[in-house]
C-alpha cells in the first residue's frame, strides 16, 4: 500500500486540520464530534442545508460547505457513517430559526443515524426535514442499500437545494425541490481498478489486469457484472442506456449531464466519455444545458468513472447557475 498518509487512524482528523488551515475564509471545523460548518453559520432566517456520510469521497461532502451550497457536512470515518451526535451538532450548529434539510444518501448507516439526529434535533425544538437520495440504476440492493444508491445525484441536490436556501426559499419548498432533483437524477458507475481503504491496506476488491465491472458502488460493492475491459466508448453506452431508459429520458429534454472521475481517472479520459455522452444524447434529440466534468464524488483512488442525468426544469437550471463558494465547487462570485 503507498499512501501519503501518516497513520491510518489519524487520516479524517488530519484532513479537517488541512481544510480548516486551507479555507478558513469558507469553512470552520469542529472536532468531537467532528463536522464542518460555513464560516458565517448560522445564517438567520435562512434554511440550513446538511449533509454527511464517510469520508473518502472526497470534494463530497466537506468540500462543499460554503454560500450557494451545503451549511455543514459530517464526515464519517472512511466509508463509514458518520454518527448521530456529529449530525445532531451540525444540524444545531447551522439552525437560523428557520429549519433544517438534511441530504441522505441511500446507505442504511446513513439513514438510521441522520434518523436519530432528526428526531433528537426535533426534540429541541429544530424543524428538520429530510431527503433520501437514491439516483443509482445500477443494482437495486446492495451490501450497503435497501434500494438503490445514492452517487452522483447528491452533489446536485445539494448546488441546486443550496442556491434555493441561499435565496431564501423556506423549509418546505426547499424540501420539495429536493426531492424534485432526486426524482429527476440518474447516475450509473464503473471501475477499472478497486481503490485501498487505509485501515485496511489492501484492496476493497480484486479486478483481473484486464477485467472491469459494470455498476459499482462508491464503497467498492459489486456491479452489474464484471467483464473484459471494452474501449472507452462502449463502457459509456454501457452506462448511459440504463440510465437513459429508466426516468426515461425523451426527445426535447434538457438535461445536465455530469461525468465523474472515482478518484484515479484523469480529465483526459473523462472527456473522452463525455464526448460519447454528448454524442448518444444529440441523437436522441436531448440537450445538454449545462454539465460538470471531474473528480466530485469519489473512492479514493479507484480508476472508473461515473455518468449522472439530471432533467432539468427552468427552476433547476437558473438555481444551478446561482454563485456558490466552497473549497471544491465555486462560481458567480
Amino acid at each position: 500500500m503507498k499512501k501519503l498518509i501518516n497513520r491510518p487512524d489519524d487520516v479524517v482528523r488530519e484532513e479537517l486540520q488541512g481544510i480548516e488551515k486551507a479555507h478558513p475564509d469558507l469553512v470552520k471545523v469542529h472536532y468531537d464530534p467532528h463536522f464542518i460548518v460555513r464560516a458565517d453559520a448560522p445564517v438567520q432566517g435562512k434554511v440550513g442545508i446538511v449533509s454527511g456520510g464517510g469520508s473518502g469521497h472526497e470534494p463530497m461532502h466537506g468540500g462543499f460547505v460554503g454560500r450557494g451550497m451545503l451549511d455543514a457536512a459530517c464526515p464519517g470515518e472512511v466509508f463509514t457513517s458518520p454518527t448521530p451526535d456529529q449530525m445532531l451538532e451540525a444540524t444545531k450548529a447551522v439552525n437560523g430559526g428557520a429549519g433544517v434539510l438534511h441530504i441522505v444518501k441511500n446507505y442504511t448507516g446513513d439513514i438510521m443515524n441522520f434518523e436519530m439526529a432528526a428526531e433528537m434535533a426535533q426534540a429541541e425544538g429544530i424543524e428538520v426535514t429530510s431527503v433520501v437520495i437514491n439516483d443509482d440504476v445500477a443494482v437495486q440492493d446492495s451490501l450497503y442499500t435497501a434500494g438503490r444508491r445514492g452517487v452522483g445525484g447528491t452533489v446536485l441536490a445539494e448546488k441546486i437545494c443550496g442556491a434555493a436556501a441561499e435565496r431564501g426559499y423556506d423549509l418546505q419548498r426547499v424540501t420539495e425541490l429536493c426531492e424534485r432533483v432526486n426524482a429527476n437524477v440518474r447516475s450509473m458507475g464503473m471501475a477499472l481498478t478497486s481503490c485501498v481503504v487505509p485501515s485496511a491496506g489492501e484492496p476493497t476488491f480484486d479486478l483481473g489486469e484486464n477485467e472491469m465491472e459494470i455498476g459499482i458502488g462508491i464503497h467498492g460493492e459489486p456491479g452489474r457484472q464484471r467483464m473484459e475491459i471494452q474501449p472507452a466508448d462502449r463502457i459509456t453506452e454501457m452506462l448511459m442506456e440504463p440510465i437513459l431508459s429508466d426516468l426515461p429520458f425523451q426527445e426535447g429534454d434538457e438535461v445536465l449531464a455530469f461525468v465523474n472521475s472515482m478518484g484515479g481517472t484523469p480529465l483526459i479520459e473523462l472527456y473522452i466519455v463525455y464526448r460519447k455522452v454528448a454524442e448518444m444524447l444529440e441523437e436522441r434529440g436531448i440537450t445538454i444545458a449545462r454539465n460538470l466534468i471531474g473528480p466530485y464524488i469519489t473512492s479514493l483512488e479507484m480508476a472508473g468513472v461515473s455518468i449522472t442525468l439530471l432533467k432539468l426544469d427552468d427552476e433547476m437550471k437558473e438555481l444551478w447557475d446561482d454563485p456558490v463558494v466552497t473549497p471544491g465547487l465555486r462560481w458567480g462570485a
